[in-house]
């Protein structure tokens, strides 16, 4: 199930650097073919996954490029008019065998917004972005916000919906409790044209169990719970939301990983859902009608859905299907479900947690977080005829690992995500988590590498893209852990902006 890391982060984290201090190293050595600053290839790397994304000196007139043993790429240069190297630069990743690259390129700039204290402001949060007309954002903590009997690794909170401004000023909208108004939201928010607030959270509410609640949060801070999930017998109405709902001709749609008609004995294996402006909810299509272990439509959804002109929805599932390992799936407007790809468990990808988006031509990308060649997840694309192509396979390594969330997608088709793990061996142990692009042609880079300081670790949400191409995103972990209400002994997370260059 998702949100592994609330769960077992200390032992992942333990299984992770005894994985990575044993992995092999390996040097290579290769040298820049043009003397002249500007566009250089490359030669003598040998094949490799991805490019280098920055060289930050201005006045290269020609270097020596070397590979590390962590597998970074640094450049030895020689300023005009000397004959010693200068400094060494340090640049994301490995090489292709002939890759070009702009030596005079300046490198992202990352800069944290806000730094959770873990106090009434909240803690971890775990979802994604919204903005609004005024530039500022909202989002959600899992955790913080009051004193109340839900924590999460021992901060203290319910969690709590928030908003920042252009200035970095953080304001608390609302403090869950816990109780019938819902708590532990793992999913952002979505914001109407009237500046209301739409949202899911993971438990709470006046059910026959604390599965979760919709919540609608006026500009006034007003809280409204529409829907409490297990309302029905046996939680037909589904049981724990982990995505967010989206709105699509007046109602909101979403999916819950637990409950609905089927294996009722296992706890349900989900449901997509549709709540309408007065509350009342409706069961759209119910997971797994074969019976547990048999579901080959899938089970278990913990993405959010995408919606199309005809009122088709789409999404994923964390298990199920032909091979157990989750699907890409279609829910017709008439509540007919049809799996567009299984996933197999192999290089093609395994268990999903987020769900898709579409480019212009019907394609659909998104996120595994397992599977591929080494077990880390991958980067893949659905085409309309449910053909799939991996777009990119991570390593665990350097270029991240673990995706929990999904992708957004530039005009120029570029592929922009988060993963959980990854990044450098040190200070992390490549467990840290890093920001990244994929190309048209699958060409990964990294675009920052959290260092699990101030600048946070582990980012469980997806971007939000704005419209200057700026990226924003949240860290669960991490940031300048100054208040001794964070007890999460590696920070509460930062709320961060990441200009690419």
């Amino acid at each position: 199930m998702k949100r592994i890391q609330v769960v077992m982060y200390s032992a992942l984290l333990l299984l992770f650097c005894s994985a990575f201090s044993q992995a092999q190293q390996r040097t290579e050595t290769a040298k820049d073919t043009d003397s002249a600053a500007g566009t250089s290839v490359i030669t003598g790397m040998g094949a490799k996954d991805h490019v280098p994304l920055w060289l930050t000196s201005t006045t290269l007139v020609h270097s020596n490029i070397f590979q590390t043993s962590t597998e970074e790429v640094g450049i030895g240069t020689t300023a005009p008019g000397t004959t010693a190297p200068g400094a060494t630069v340090d640049v994301n990743g490995p090489v292709n065998a002939s890759s070009s690259f702009n030596l005079n390129a300046k490198p992202p700039t990352y800069t944290v917004l806000y730094t959770f204290t873990g106090g009434a402001d909240g803690a971890v949060p775990e979802a994604g972005l919204v903005r609004d007309e005024k530039g500022n954002l909202y989002g959600t903590t899992s955790s913080g916000g009051n004193d109340s009997g839900c924590s999460s690794l021992g901060v203290p909170g319910c969690g709590v919906v928030f908003t920042l401004d252009v200035a970095g000023n953080q304001t608390v909208l609302y403090t869950f409790t816990g109780g019938t108004d819902g708590g532990i939201p793992f999913a952002g928010v979505i914001r109407d044209a009237k500046g209301n607030l739409y949202g899911t959270t993971s438990s709470g509410g006046s059910g026959t169990l604390p599965a979760g609640t919709v919540f609608k949060l006026d500009n006034t801070g007003q809280e409204t719970v529409l829907h409490s999930f297990c309302s029905a017998t046996n939680c037909a109405d589904g049981d724990t939301p982990y995505a967010p709902v989206i709105g699509y001709a007046g109602n909101l749609y979403g999916t819950t990983a637990g409950g609905g008609e089927f294996c009722v004995e296992y706890g349900g294996c989900g449901v997509v859902f549709r709540v309408d402006r007065a509350g009342n909810e409706t069961v759209l299509y119910n997971f797994c009608p074969n019976g547990y272990g048999n579901c080959t439509d899938g089970y278990a959804p913990q993405g959010g859905l995408l919606h199309d002109a005809a009122g088709n929805l789409y999404s994923t599932t964390n298990g199920g299907g032909a091979n157990g390992m989750g699907t890409v799936f279609k829910l017709s407007a008439t509540g007919a479900e049809t799996v567009l790809y299984s996933f197999a468990g192999g290089a093609d990808g395994a268990n999903p947690l987020a769900g898709l988006i579409r480019d212009e031509a019907g394609n659909f990308y998104g996120t595994t977080s397992g599977g591929g060649p080494s077990g880390w997840g991958t980067v893949f694309m659905v085409d309309p005829a449910g053909n799939e192509t991996v777009l990119y396979s991570f390593t665990g390594g350097t270029d991240g690992g673990f995706p929990e969330a999904g992708l957004v997608r530039d005009e120029k088709g570029n592929l922009y995500g988060t993963t959980f793990f990854g990044g450098p061996a040190s200070p992390c142990s490549s467990f840290c988590g890093v920001v990244f692009k994929v190309d048209t042609s699958g060409v990964e880079t990294v675009l920052y590498s959290f260092t699990g300081g101030a600048d946070g670790s582990n980012p469980a949400a997806g971007l939000m893209l704005g419209e200057a191409g700026d990226l924003y995103g949240t860290t669960a972990y991490g940031g300048a852990d100054s208040d001794p209400a964070c007890q999460t002994g590696t920070g509460c997370g930062v709320v961060f902006k990441l200009t690419p260059r």
